[in-house]
């Protein structure tokens, strides 16, 4: 008895309360067929996007303080990424792509196309340089993404460079906290995919 007393009286510890999982939502749901037909568009090999390494190769939501410390990267504690970041984007990315050309991957586009002894699509590199959220106040901030662009065209001779581009988007996040900065950085990564997807579309014609 004095036993089951004493382990009454002592509170056992809560479980650690498990982070929450986010990523970019549920895609592009299906559309009607646009009205008027375009010629259509070179086909197009993704690589895996690359980092600088660090904190981009993990699954945490980051954060900096402009108004403290705009060189320090922080995680939210309660806030995860369903993937890496990079992952994130390139899976958009495709996603979005493959709606007005075929695009393959990497590996499997060289694969598919030296096995029918056809033309190699153009490549496409991409380097995550900045994903974050960034607070210029307490309570005002943006989702901030930067990626480096590169498009060759392979050849028997080797890579031809064909453009390289900075693309540099931010949006505004809804709330100063991790959800506020999830939707800040989807929008900001759709609008960079856009910007990117013109500037493919102004690819040379081989």
């Amino acid at each position: 008895m004095l036993m089951g007393a004493m382990l009454s009286g002592c509170a056992l510890p809560d479980k650690p309360a498990r982070a929450t999982m986010y990523d970019f939502g549920p895609g592009l749901l299906a559309t009607s067929p646009p009205a008027t037909r375009q010629a259509p568009l070179l086909p197009l090999a993704i690589d895996d996007i690359s980092t600088a390494g660090g904190a981009l190769d993990n699954m945490a939501v980051l954060y900096r303080l402009g108004y403290a410390d705009d060189q320090q990267l922080r995680p939210y504690s309660k806030a995860r990424w369903s993937m890496p970041a990079a992952q994130l984007v390139r899976q958009r990315l495709r996603e979005q792509l493959s709606q007005r050309r075929a695009v393959f991957n990497a590996r499997e586009s060289v694969a598919l196309n030296r096995s029918q002894s056809a033309a190699l699509p153009l490549l496409l590199r991409l380097q995550l340089e900045e994903f974050s959220q960034l607070f210029s106040t307490p309570e005002a901030s943006v989702g901030l993404i930067r990626l480096r662009a590169t498009l060759v065209e392979l050849t028997p001779a080797g890579e031809k460079l064909l453009g390289q581009r900075s693309v540099v988007v931010q949006r505004p996040a809804p709330s100063a906290d991790a959800p506020g900065g999830v939707r800040a950085l989807t929008a900001a990564t759709d609008a960079a995919i856009e910007e990117l997807d013109q500037w493919l579309q102004q690819a040379p014609a081989r």
